[in-house]
């Protein structure tokens, strides 16, 4: 069964969030005129921000991280969002000679020996790629939403990073009832892959599907004990979650690299979620926020 036909559905005040998340696109394109971009995943959050700047004509530079490690699906959707709408799409690529030295080094399993070896591939092939998007940028856009997870609960609409850009989270009270919805109204593009019961999806090697009932993001690193499902790219580099000696000074660096990205608070928080026991604190690190609401996936057949 399609992911429409499973989650679609019409909600109480869709058109007024509809409206609301298109103003804040709107003032955040002309507040940062020429200095904002949409940091895309590629999922079906993004997709529906994507198309709200596309179909309204909103300068807002698109980009994604290609990491080297996604779906063919996943990859396939950047030319796809191209021949859809007309718009280019940035795409940031990790160092190919840090990938290469990292699988010569240790195997393109590493993610799954250690926590210290899949935080310094995500370093390489994610952190340090969004470092180089994100420079000269005064805002960026996500679609974080509240009811993601735990730690994504209480997530604003306008935040601010480390850097000082302002981060818009502009689906922030979106349900994934609306953001079905407002695909299969618009024919919006989206990743078959969500039709396999994966609604959360990164690299492919970190990425399964879920059971119904399961939290949203249960397919992310999956292997990992409960303390430690988070991507700890962002916790400080002098703390107690130093990398070990098992990763050379370039993949240390890696991880010390992406920790520049993200605020205090959140470094604090990232290493609160690391430290849980709670499967709905399993998250990135990036926009890791405390004592959050959790949310699963609906049982609709």
């Amino acid at each position: 069964m399609s992911a429409i036909a499973l989650y679609a559905r019409a909600t109480a005040g869709f058109d007024d969030r509809v409206a609301a998340t298109l103003r804040r696109l709107r003032d955040a394109a002309t507040a940062h005129a020429g200095r904002i971009v949409q940091s895309t995943s590629l999922g079906a959050e993004d997709m529906v921000v994507t198309d709200l700047i596309a179909r309204h004509r909103l300068p807002i530079t698109i980009a994604t991280l290609e990491t080297g490690a996604l779906h063919p699906e996943t990859v396939a959707l950047i030319d796809r969002i191209t021949m859809h709408y007309g718009l280019p799409v940035a795409v940031f690529r990790p160092q190919a000679e840090a990938v290469v030295q990292f699988v010569r080094r240790h195997g393109d399993q590493a993610m799954y020996q250690s926590l210290d070896l899949r935080k310094a591939c995500c370093g390489i092939r994610k952190m340090e790629p969004l470092g180089r998007m994100l420079a000269g940028r005064t805002a960026w856009v996500t679609g974080l939403r509240r009811e993601q997870s735990n730690a994504r609960g209480e997530v604003p609409f306008a935040d601010t990073d480390d850097a000082g850009r302002a981060k818009l989270n502009v689906l922030a009270d979106w349900s994934w009832a609306d953001v079905w919805h407002y695909i299969q109204l618009h024919g919006v593009p989206h990743n078959p892959l969500h039709d396999q019961f994966m609604p959360s999806i990164g690299c492919a090697p970190c990425t399964r599907a879920i059971a119904v009932g399961e939290p949203f993001r249960a397919g992310r690193w999956w292997w990992e004990s409960e303390g430690a499902k988070e991507c700890g790219l962002h916790v400080k580099a002098h703390s107690d979650d130093a990398p070990a000696s098992s990763l050379s000074r370039s993949e240390s660096g890696a991880i010390a690299s992406a920790q520049a990205h993200v605020g205090e608070a959140d470094v604090k928080a990232a290493s609160a979620a690391g430290r849980s026991q709670n499967e709905s604190l399993k998250e990135c690190g990036l926009h890791v926020k405390q004592e959050a609401a959790v949310s699963m996936i609906g049982e609709r057949a």
